[in-house]
């Protein structure tokens, strides 16, 4: 992959980023550009080159991604720069908490507790659904994480062929 294309490429991991989770574009620009640079690891000198921004805008955007666990920081011993790459535990392991759904359905119910005594309010029928939608997902994610192991591990015995 040359540079342009791995420009695109963090481009367009940044649109998306941007549009789904709000993340600042250079966040989801860094992030991209960590999927596919060479070598894995790069100094906050390499990638402000590469990204063309300043070297704040990137240790900003380190920081943002080291707060979601999605970057790994490193020193070398001797060395007076720090290395960025990739948390690969931090990528797994986003979609699988159950605890997010376990709050947002305790945040509905208190939302309902609210308005129990406000009489018919359109809001109770949505913050009910929103409540059995998040009460349904907490349910559902485990035995999904479990699938995702299985098929996981399946897929890297057979890289491994």
């Amino acid at each position: 992959m040359n540079k342009n294309e791995q420009l695109q490429y963090a481009d367009h991991i940044r649109h998306f980023y941007t549009l789904r989770y709000g993340f600042p574009p250079m966040v989801g620009r860094l992030l991209g550009y960590l999927f596919v640079c060479v070598p894995e690891k790069q100094s906050m000198n390499e990638l402000a080159d590469a990204l063309m921004a300043s070297r704040s805008a990137i240790a900003g955007a380190v920081q943002t991604l080291e707060n979601y666990h999605l970057v790994n920081r490193t020193r070398a011993a001797g060395h007076r720069s720090d290395s960025i790459s990739l948390n690969p535990a931090g990528i797994e392991g986003k979609g699988f908490d159950a605890t997010v759904y376990q709050e947002q359905a305790a945040l509905f119910r208190e939302g309902l507790n609210a308005l129990k005594d406000e009489g018919p309010d359109p809001r109770i029928s949505l913050l009910e659904e929103a409540a059995a939608l998040a009460e349904f997902l907490a349910e559902q994610i485990p035995a999904l994480h479990k699938e995702w192991e299985k098929r996981r591990d399946a897929f890297r015995r057979n890289r491994e062929l």
